[in-house]
């Protein structure tokens, strides 16, 4: 799951230990440090929602809805760890238009930033900008985008960055691809089989991966998961395929339509 920023603050206060994480330094959609200097942790959209009789409305269980990737070409290796992730963040048919809690949003140019209100835990009452396939909050996305976004719009310290359905994998996948960012080249550690591994390092940043105080019922079966989804990438690049045309980039400002 990943961290929100709500407005109320934009997300959830880590009010219990976190179980040990690994020795990296945290990524930006797991922590935000507020000027008060409040380290503060977010509820993911997976996380399970109880209606008012106290019955799940809520959860991922199932790969069904793991989607391609729209953005075309790329290490397969670094394509099946991003699906993989948005298997326990989004876990949708149509993950890039996602806010939290399971409403959509319309207008790709830039990230929606609407704060939906937690429904459940110990946010309640708060709300949160999470959105999109590996569900970035508003302060996060303009973060890594700011870095890694392929096409920014505007002039000197001034830019839009379109959230686009491209424009979000391109984005995640500068960002996985960048091992100073990590502390480790995770193409290869995952060519070399530490699938594990990688979720445990990437758990601080996207905490429903199995090893951080949000996981859901995707979140044991994450390992196979990858393994799933990293033999069709391979098959794809093995016959030359690509995943999805690249029509969000084309057209930033487009409706949700099938995203």
């Amino acid at each position: 799951m990943s961290l929100f920023f709500t407005k109320k603050s934009d997300t959830k206060k880590s009010d219990k230990a976190s179980p040990a994480q690994p020795s990296v330094r945290p990524g930006g959609l797991g922590h935000v440090v507020l000027s008060g200097g409040l380290t503060l942790m977010a509820l993911a959209v997976v996380e399970q929602i109880f209606d008012l009789d106290g019955k799940w409305i809520f959860e991922p269980t199932s790969t069904e809805a793991l989607a391609p990737l729209v953005m075309d070409g790329g290490d397969p290796y670094i394509r099946a760890l991003m699906r993989t992730i948005s298997a326990s963040e989004s876990n949708d048919p149509k993950p890039y238009s996602l806010l939290y809690g399971g409403e959509r949003f319309q207008d790709f140019s830039d990230h929606p930033d609407r704060c939906v209100p937690i429904v459940t835990g110990p946010n309640l009452g708060d709300c949160t900008t999470a959105a999109g396939r590996y569900q970035f909050i508003t302060t996060t996305w303009i973060e890594q985008a700011r870095k890694y976004h392929p096409h920014p719009v505007g002039f000197w310290l001034w830019h839009d960055y379109s959230f686009a359905p491209e424009d979000q994998d391109r984005v995640v996948y500068a960002w996985l691809n960048d091992s100073q960012a990590w502390g480790e080249n995770l193409s290869q550690r995952l060519q070399d089989g530490a699938v594990s591994d990688v979720l445990y390092l990437l758990s601080p940043t996207w905490t429903s991966l199995g090893y951080g105080i949000e996981s859901n019922s995707m979140s044991a079966s994450l390992p196979q998961i990858y393994e799933q989804v990293l033999q069709e990438e391979l098959a794809q690049t093995a016959d030359g395929q690509t995943s999805a045309p690249n029509v969000a980039a084309q057209n930033p400002g487009t409706q949700a339509g099938g995203f």
